[in-house]
């Protein structure tokens, strides 16, 4: 299955899944890495696994359709089946989710639907946690629709909230279970071997 990256950042979650490639425990290819910052880690990564990269944001053209529209092109140039979110700080347009209806796919750094929604990244989503009092954490690997952490739940993991924990340190060991599970869920839709009715997502991740 030829999957998108998109991604804003380092690409941690991008490199975690290109290693896993390599493994051959992952069987994606990965078409094109898209992003909307020119100085991404995330395109560097890329370009040392030879994966193409477009730098393309919604500021380069004059409205939203302008933006889908080109976005939608580069993806068929690309014959992409897949979207992968990782990292990504812009909301994908509900011009492409029509067109990649349950085939856009993020992590989240908690348990949606709690902590979850427009401002809640990084390591806001960590000190509202903690700020909550929350005693477990974890990851949420769902299908992207139009409202922010909203879609189908593919896949969650949980970790312990430790006392002392800071946003930091409860950020590192959530990243970590990102990085051991954002591939199992890829790896099960690439795999076909999950189903989607109404909201709830079956089969084995």
């Amino acid at each position: 299955m030829k999957c998108a990256i998109f991604a804003s950042g380092g690409g941690s979650n991008f490199q975690a899944l290109i290693d896993r490639k390599l493994s051959g425990d992952l069987h994606l290819d990965f078409a094109v890495c898209i992003g909307n910052n020119s100085s991404a880690m995330a395109f560097e990564r890329a370009r040392r696994h030879a994966i193409p990269t477009v730098h393309m944001a919604p500021s380069h053209f004059p409205d939203e359709n302008a933006y889908a529209s080109n976005l939608l092109k580069t993806l068929a140039d690309h014959k992409v089946e897949l979207i992968v979110l990782a990292g990504y700080m812009k909301k994908v347009p509900g011009k492409i989710l029509a067109a990649f209806a349950d085939r856009v796919v993020n992590i989240h750094p908690a348990l949606l639907p709690a902590f979850g929604g427009k401002g809640l990244y990084g390591e806001k989503v960590h000190q509202a946690v903690l700020d909550y009092g929350a005693k477990v954490s974890g990851v949420t690997v769902h299908f992207v629709d139009e409202e922010y952490d909203h879609g189908p739940i593919i896949f969650q993991d949980t970790v312990k909230v430790l006392d002392g924990d800071t946003a930091a340190t409860l950020g590192k060991r959530v990243l970590a279970l990102e990085h051991a599970s954002y591939w199992r869920a890829l790896e099960a839709i690439a795999s076909g071997a999950i189903v989607i009715r109404g909201r709830t997502v079956h089969g084995a991740v």
